[in-house]
């Protein structure tokens, strides 16, 4: 007489389900972090509170909700300008896949400039440094980490921007208004401080200086706050490359070129 199987046990804090009676592929029910998802959050939860629970282990307070609120529809779209956005164009323009025009601004929005891994790391600044301006100055003067990494050695403080000669409007406006926001320390503290901290760094702050910050002040990880940031800033990579489709390549912006050596008989 054989005996019965029992249900195959998933391993995880995050996540637990309890199987339907006739169907053991669906759930019956689930919690995330013992909280009832369909039974107890659905309709009563918003998103950002959700990412906050999948991420934290615990439900964010008010001024938390509205601080990860404002933070992602400040990076819900970086723009065409931006790198990530630019590749998912691309792909939506060749008539890629969907998946294909994420993967892609995923794949050129996880570098160092502008992308998650300046997130990391300045997110990683932000926890050395704190709000001791002395700290700052004397991580900024420290020869660059020459330490064997996948990852190369950082271009520019991460947090600030490498092109920029003043803080960009859309830059202050975030922080102005995350720093109203936030009960916890670094934003209120950056706004106060932005003049001598650019002035340590040599460079205007950066987006993702402010966001850093942000989610630092949030309670994330580094690891956290880079894979957040990665994708919250998904939205607008997939609305300008479903855009860029339609438009076709002759709309495609910045299409224009100068080349150095041109074969058609420019001048070099």
């Amino acid at each position: 007489m054989s005996t019965p199987k029992k249900p195959e046990q998933i391993h995880t804090r995050i996540w637990l389900e309890e199987q339907e009676p006739d169907n053991p592929f669906a759930a019956k029910t689930a919690y995330c972090h013992g909280y009832d998802v369909y039974g107890e959050l659905l309709g009563q939860a918003r998103w950002t509170e959700m990412l906050y629970l999948l991420f934290r282990g615990e439900a964010p307070t008010d001024t938390q909700t509205r601080l990860l609120d404002t933070l992602a529809l400040a990076l819900a779209n970086p723009g065409p300008r931006d790198q990530s956005v630019h590749a998912a164009m691309c792909g939506g323009v060749g008539g890629s896949t969907a998946a294909s025009c994420l993967i892609a601004a995923l794949a050129v929005g996880a570098g160092q400039f502008s992308g998650g891994r300046e997130l990391f790391l300045s997110m990683e600044l932000w926890n050395a440094c704190g709000t001791d301006l002395a700290s700052w100055y004397t991580r900024f003067a420290m020869p660059a980490d020459t330490t064997v990494s996948l990852w190369p050695a950082p271009a520019h403080p991460p947090g600030f921007d490498p092109h920029g000669v003043s803080t960009a409007t859309p830059v202050l406006q975030t922080l102005t208004c995350l720093a109203e926001i936030s009960d916890a320390p670094l934003l209120p503290w950056l706004q106060a401080h932005l003049s001598d901290l650019e002035t340590a760094a040599g460079l205007p702050l950066a987006l993702s200086g402010v966001a850093a910050a942000a989610l630092v002040d949030l309670g994330f990880t580094p690891e956290q706050g880079e894979m957040l940031y990665l994708l919250l800033r998904l939205p607008g990579a997939a609305v300008h490359a479903l855009e860029q489709k339609q438009l076709g390549y002759k709309k495609f912006p910045f299409f224009s070129i100068e080349l150095e050596n041109d074969p058609a008989g420019g001048s070099p």
